[in-house]
């Protein structure tokens, strides 16, 4: 396993992380067992940095990786986020989430996801979305007290990379280890403004849905094979007038990693990995194999003239559809 320092934080992490969620919820039905065996694979392996949230199955996720870490606490990286207090669909499609940043409201959180991790303290704690309605300074402040009371090594953002001054305030409050947004291939919008901010700040990048919810992969074709309550059903870039052109783009990822001889998620995770040395992307799936191709991603190198290529494949806004309904 390659490693990477998580920005200005000094922490060694595995260079492709773990995203956790897909173990609990959004993706339809998972089996406990089997996501406990991929959690147990990955840290023999050698993957470290494992990713999650208190929103994720409503606690579940958490309770699910403090389970498979019993005995085995020192070999895992821990992340999780908190700020998504609650969530409620809308007629039209899509949720409405309910976001709280209030001091009072970080202290209990982080006791919560505490608990049900089954740890002492938190390696990576994110505010999972930015409340609109508190000040960035009273939300990190309270972060940065956990920090303080030994119950968080390091602080990150997610989904924040839209507002960089959003960010600087937040890091000059206390330092921003990492911040958390989609970035892939077909969702390209970090290089703008939160790449060279991150590069500024030595604030590692840490893509979540690398592989375009696996689209990359060159697996899915249509949703109509997706289980009932996999949210991607709704997705706007799997919608008819949409996935016809996503789908020519993943052919073409296809067609260069098979001329590569790797796989299409290592050929996509690969390109992220080049970007810069402080981006870790946390690819999720609750499957051995998967778990296995996706850590090989970090074995393949990719040419100046490969990153060329796909560059020009993939320009910033070349997928169809928004990321969200």
């Amino acid at each position: 396993m390659h490693y990477r320092i998580l920005g200005n934080s000094g922490c060694e992490v595995s260079a492709i992380g773990l995203g956790c969620m897909g173990m609990s919820d959004f993706y339809g039905p998972a089996d406990e067992r089997e996501s406990i065996a991929t959690l147990h694979h990955a840290l023999d392996a050698g993957l470290n940095f494992l990713d999650t949230a208190d929103v994720y199955g409503s606690g579940h996720n958490e309770t699910l990786i403090g389970k498979a870490l019993a005995g085995r606490r020192e070999q895992a990286f821990i992340a999780t986020k908190f700020g998504i207090a609650g969530a409620k669909r809308r007629p039209e499609g899509g949720l409405e989430l309910q976001i709280n940043g209030r001091p009072d409201y970080v202290r209990s959180a982080c006791d919560a996801s505490l608990k049900r991790l089954g740890i002492e303290c938190i390696d990576l704690y994110y505010q999972h979305r930015v409340d609109p309605n508190v000040p960035i300074e009273e939300t990190v402040g309270a972060m940065a007290e956990l920090v303080r009371a030994g119950k968080v090594r390091c602080l990150g953002l997610s989904e924040a990379s839209m507002d960089p001054a959003l960010i600087r305030r937040a890091h000059a409050v206390h330092p921003i280890a990492a911040v958390q947004t989609e970035y892939s291939l077909w969702t390209r919008d970090p290089e703008a403004e939160a790449l060279p901010l991150c590069r500024e700040l030595d604030i590692a990048l840490v893509p979540y849905s690398p592989l375009g919810r696996g689209f990359l992969t060159g697996a899915i074709t249509t949703v109509a094979n997706l289980e009932d309550k996999d949210f991607r059903k709704t997705n706007p870039r799997f919608q008819p007038g949409n996935i016809e052109r996503n789908l020519e783009l993943a052919e073409q990822v296809k067609a260069i990693a098979a001329a590569k001889g790797c796989t299409a998620s290592q050929l996509a995770l690969a390109w992220l990995l080049a970007q810069w040395d402080r981006v870790m992307p946390i690819p999720g799936t609750r499957r051995i194999a998967n778990l296995d191709n996706n850590m090989g991603a970090a074995d393949v190198r990719l040419g100046a003239a490969e990153l060329q290529q796909l560059a020009a494949i993939f320009p910033p806004g070349a997928a169809a559809g928004a990321r969200y309904a």
